[in-house]
């Protein structure tokens, strides 16, 4: 594998979670990691800022820029990959984290709450791609990954939550076509998803609580697998929907129950898997 020392990566909902998780597991490469996020503030039901995730990357070894960025405003997401270049002189990778979730029916989904979830999801998406792409088509292995389900068109994953379905699948239609626009250019385009739910503030104001906590795994699984893709080379890794676990299983990594938040408890499968 290829190791992330010295390489630019730009991660979307950098702040916590998965993506700051990823984040960290690449400044750990001594990496350079630009977070993309909204929160400036200390929140109530939201742990971090953008500050601190940049601190703890510095702290695991690497460099950080924290952005304050809206994906969903285009002049504030070019205006960050500019910042990013200008610091680093490079991206090398981009993450498509940030996520907007509500798993509710037809009737019961505001409009304005599914205009959220497409633009953060799939706009956001696209755009951050479409800014950063002259940038990675100049690097040596680019990567993008989404955090994205495999594209399992059957109606039980739809009927529940149709406009978050499509949003999520939205990022994952991305995946599928610009692996295959790129792919002669060198750009991976891979999605990653994980096999069971993992320990994030979604999970916990959203989908159950700490009771719902208990059955997920850490975020860490997912930094793990993540990592394990962007070392690889871009042109011989791409246009894959990978789920967590089958990535560490390749890898040689069988013992999982490390990633537990219970460990011996049974885990709950996430969406789409």
């Amino acid at each position: 594998m290829n190791s992330l020392a010295g390489k630019t990566i730009l991660i979307t909902g950098g702040s916590r979670g998965i993506g700051k998780a990823i984040g960290l597991r690449a400044a750990r490469d001594r990496a350079n990691v630009v977070i993309l996020a909204k929160t400036v503030k200390p929140h109530p039901l939201l742990e971090g800022t953008i500050y601190t995730a940049a601190e703890e990357m510095r702290a695991a070894g690497g460099d950080a820029l924290a952005c304050a960025v809206d994906i969903r405003d285009e002049e504030q997401v070019r205006r960050a990959v500019h910042q990013a270049v200008e610091k680093f002189n490079r991206i090398d990778i981009l993450v498509n984290n940030a996520s907007a979730i509500q798993l509710t029916g037809t009737l019961s989904t505001p409009i304005k709450r599914f205009d959220l979830m497409h633009a953060i999801n799939l706009r956001g998406t696209f755009l951050c791609s479409q800014v950063c792409l002259p940038h990675l088509l100049e690097a040596e292995n680019p990567h993008i990954l989404n955090i994205a389900p495999p594209l399992n068109m059957e109606a039980r994953w739809f009927a529940p939550h149709v406009a978050y379905t499509m949003a999520k699948f939205g990022m994952s239609m991305c995946v599928l076509g610009m692996a295959e626009e790129f792919r002669a250019k060198g750009v991976a385009v891979n999605a990653l998803w994980p096999r069971t739910l993992i320990a994030t503030a979604a999970v916990r104001n959203l989908l159950g609580g700490e009771a719902a906590i208990q059955g997920c795994r850490v975020p860490e699984i997912m930094a793990d697998a993540a990592y394990y893709i962007l070392s690889r080379p871009s042109r011989e890794t791409t246009g894959n929907f990978f789920i967590d676990e089958d990535v560490l299983r390749a890898a040689g990594i069988t013992d999982l129950e490390r990633y537990a938040v219970a460990p011996g408890r049974e885990l709950t499968p996430d969406f789409f898997v």
